[in-house]
């Protein structure tokens, strides 16, 4: 199961519009004996649900994914994203840079994750922006600020 965004849902104004997101893999012991990123599946259905889940002031870019799966600043997570009319997942490697709690008057709870500074945190970066053209750029109400 996958969180789907679609414009009712990221309007902001009844948080409990928005699902929580189901992750598909839970973070579990690397090779290397620390834990592996976290796995999360989500698609974005429209253009404006994609511009207010965009993280446009976090250096490389970001995006915010609602969750009630805990997490801490700093933790590593792996992003499967569905957008708009893209056939494939995005994989979006990143860590989380923000932290919405349970109970913010007028924002879902969740995550928001910085884009690794990769190739595929520039890819994802370059399709997202791509996609929402200058609407990313115009003062609009974010899902975090």
């Amino acid at each position: 199961m996958e969180q789907v965004i679609s414009k009712a849902a990221s309007s902001g104004a009844n948080s409990q519009a928005a699902p929580a997101l189901a992750i598909a893999g839970a973070a579990g012991a690397s090779e290397k004996g620390g834990l592996r990123p976290s796995i999360l599946s989500l698609t974005i259905r429209e253009k404006s649900a994609l511009a207010t889940s965009y993280m446009r002031f976090i250096d490389g870019g970001g995006l915010f994914i609602p969750t009630t799966r805990p997490a801490r600043l700093g933790d590593e997570v792996y992003a499967m994203v569905t957008v708009v009319d893209e056939e494939s997942r995005m994989p979006i490697p990143g860590r989380v840079c923000w932290i919405t709690p349970a109970g913010v008057p007028g924002r879902p709870q969740g995550i928001g994750v910085q884009f690794a500074k990769n190739e595929a945190g520039e890819q994802a970066r370059s399709t997202i922006e791509k996609l929402i053209g200058a609407v990313h750029k115009a003062d609009r109400a974010t899902q975090t600020i």
